[in-house]
């Protein structure tokens, strides 16, 4: 018999998110099989809430509800309500956010799911009012309501569950009868860019997310077809994304998203994913365009992120929450009079202006810093006195209440960040971002990869769960981004090594494609199989171009098969749906056409920044020249060079050798590399 659930059990996790419920009168459980065994043991629905420590709704739904004494009597004398940090377990949080789709419920969190003792899910929404509100129905009502369904009414639940669950079994059986084409790479960029907001960037209506895989498949699309309009677009939202409210002027990053259509108001959680793939894509802007605001963006947003985000153990926490003293946003608003407090006053009306600051404000009586009414930059001086006054504003900032900050250590996460100061200490020949791309990518793996398995997540000394796929393909890009930075060829043995692990616990034979959670995972009720990106790119999606990559390096065969198996069995989900497989259709460009650089030797730093600039951070690099196989378009090649030499190659073919940059652009134009670039390096 499982033990009656007698109190909150949340004390003893290392979750930021789950100590935040340690003291509600809710008899919460962790995740675990002892919670369900109980549920069974009492005959008792389980309550399922699923949420993360910077989210706003998950604040007010606990501060309603999981704190009110009257609510938490009739969860705790009816159900068995179980926590779970999404960030920390995502394999539980997909599956259930694609259970409360199948009912056609609208995704977000809190996540709140009603499930039966064998985990199988029969209903579900996200935030709920405590009555009725918002046209939404009361959560008390909703209890009471499953509760008299699950004692009068079981056979309701049960027939529920049960084709919910085979529902998600099936859904993780893709098949297709199409084969993916250029052509149809194509048409998805396209389709994606007709969406797009041609005044303010991004998907046209409100609110407004960054979607930084269709924006980086915007980008590499354009690049590789030689089309101004689609990065053109993708200019356009960066440039609004710099200057809007959305961008923390003061301390640099970016929220998580805007609640209108012009960047203009946040919902202020800053994330360490956003600000790693802002960073990422406003590397390749400023390589391509010169923009002096991208490099000034992407030069704060790495310093808050190394500053603000590092853990003691070297590497990156989560998130910062949006609230501080229990008020949206009060940590990053101003009002008019505050400004002129710390600024003397021709410096407080020239930053007035420049910053949107008015009496009246821009947001509910407050004022939230932006320049949408400024795009570009203002003259040297002006810009100089800016940067001042936005100093001074910033130390008096810090003296206010600071939002709570999640100290989790993800691996996805952290992989996502070291390649984009990778590729930033590459393009701007940092060796700050250099230092910190290498150091942390050693930390990660020392604290996260032992024994030869990987974890999910740790806090301080305590390690989570096993690690997902997601994290095994973002490990394995940051090690090509390290390997591209430093020609070092451990970091393709260590992907390499990676990539066997991946493919040996997540490979579904039945399906040719990898699974989110380990194929030996026994506490989940169905397996997640998919190519859609979230917020961040898709584990299948981005091994596509991780497994063309090896296969190009290594010449091993078997990792190029793997490649043309995930991209055969969702060509035709992702034809169907082209907004959720942006980062399937970059990565299948790459197996189609592979465009590479073989550098040999000691090549000129300016010869290199100009490889990296024509070609993109998205070719395959190969460092290890002594390592080439015999397969390879370069082999004997490279191998004879007695000097630097860049090797540009597409397909099969290879240009001459470069060792200049005239020689460069002329190889570029035997491949059909079109110089895309429009500023000045």
């Amino acid at each position: 018999m499982g033990l009656p659930v007698t109190r909150n059990q949340l004390a003893h996790e290392s979750s930021p998110y789950l100590l935040q419920h340690k003291d509600n009168p809710v008899h919460w459980q962790p995740w675990s099989p002892k919670a369900f065994e109980t549920a069974r043991d009492r005959n008792k629905p389980v309550f399922l809430s699923i949420g993360y420590a910077a989210c706003h709704w998950c604040h007010v739904m606990a501060h309603e509800s999981f704190e009110d004494p009257e609510t938490a009597f009739f969860l705790n004398a009816n159900f068995i309500s179980i926590k779970v940090d999404r960030e920390e377990r995502p394999d539980i949080d997909k599956i259930y956010m694609q259970a409360l789709l199948a009912l056609g419920q609208q995704g977000g969190w809190p996540l709140s799911i009603f499930l039966d003792p064998e985990a199988r899910p029969f209903w579900g929404g996200t935030y709920f009012p405590p009555d009725y509100r918002y046209g939404r129905p009361s959560f008390r009502h909703i209890l009471r309501e499953i509760s008299r369904i699950w004692q009068t009414e079981p056979h309701k639940i049960t027939s529920t569950a049960g084709a919910l669950t085979q529902l998600l079994v099936e859904q993780a059986r893709p098949r297709s009868t199409h084969i993916v084409s250029l052509p149809n790479i194509h048409t998805a960029a396209d389709t994606i860019a007709r969406a797009m907001d041609p005044i303010f960037g991004g998907l046209q209506g409100a609110p407004k997310f960054p979607q930084f895989p269709l924006l980086n498949f915007l980008w590499s699309d354009a690049q590789r077809r030689g089309v101004p309009y689609g990065a053109g677009l993708v200019e356009t939202t960066l440039l609004h994304l710099c200057q809007g409210g959305i961008y923390d002027h003061l301390a640099g990053g970016i929220a998580r998203y805007s609640v209108d259509s012009r960047w203009l108001v946040p919902h202020f959680e800053k994330m360490l994913p956003d600000n790693a793939q802002f960073g990422s894509l406003l590397t390749r802007a400023w390589l391509q365009t010169g923009n002096l605001t991208f490099h000034d963006r992407l030069q704060s947003t790495l310093s808050f992120i190394l500053t603000e985000m590092r853990t003691p153990e070297g590497l990156f926490g989560s998130s910062y929450d949006a609230d501080s003293d229990g008020e949206e946003g009060r940590y990053y608003v101003w009002h008019r009079d505050e400004i002129y407090e710390h600024l003397d006053p021709a410096t407080a009306e020239l930053f007035c202006e420049y910053y949107d600051v008015s009496p009246a404000g821009n947001w509910d009586g407050y004022n939230i810093l932006n320049r949408l009414n400024h795009l570009a930059p203002a003259d040297p001086s002006t810009e100089q006195i800016l940067g001042r006054a936005r100093s001074t504003l910033l130390d008096a900032k810090k003296t206010r209440s600071r939002p709570s900050y999640d100290d989790k250590v993800l691996t996805d996460w952290n992989a996502l960040t070291i390649r984009a100061l990778a590729e930033a200490a590459l393009a701007l020949t940092s060796p700050t971002w250099s230092d910190a791309a290498i150091q942390s990518f050693q930390n990660l793996l020392a604290i996260h990869h032992q024994d030869g398995h990987l974890r999910h997540s740790s806090r301080g000394t305590r390690l989570g769960h096993t690690a997902n796929a997601d994290d095994y393909a973002q490990l394995i890009s940051a090690a090509r981004a390290l390997h591209t930075l430093t020609g070092e060829q451990s970091y393709i043995s260590n992907a390499t090594t990676l990539a066997e692990q991946l493919v040996c616990n997540y490979w579904d034979s039945t399906t040719c494609s990898l699974t989110l959670a380990p194929l030996a995972s026994s506490d989940l009720p169905a397996q997640i199989i998919s190519i859609v990106d979230d917020a961040t790119p898709n584990a299948n999606a981005l091994m596509i171009g991780n497994f063309t990559a090896l296969h190009h390096i290594t010449g091993e065969r078997r990792w190029l098969q793997l490649a043309e198996n995930i991209a055969a069995t969702f060509a035709e989900q992702a034809i169907a749906n082209p907004f959720g497989a942006a980062t399937y259709f970059t990565s299948v460009a790459e197996l189609f056409d592979p465009l590479q650089v073989v550098i040999a030797g000691n090549v000129p730093a300016e010869l290199l920044t100009a490889t990296i600039s024509l070609c993109g951070l998205d070719a395959i690099f190969n460092r290890a020249v002594d390592q080439i196989p015999q397969s390879h378009p370069a082999y004997g090649k490279a191998a004879s060079s007695d000097k630097g030499a860049v090797y540009l190659c597409r397909g099969q073919t290879c240009a001459a050798p470069s060792r200049n940059i005239e020689e460069l652009f002329a190889a570029a134009a035997l491949l059909g590399i079109r110089d895309t670039r429009s500023g000045v390096h």
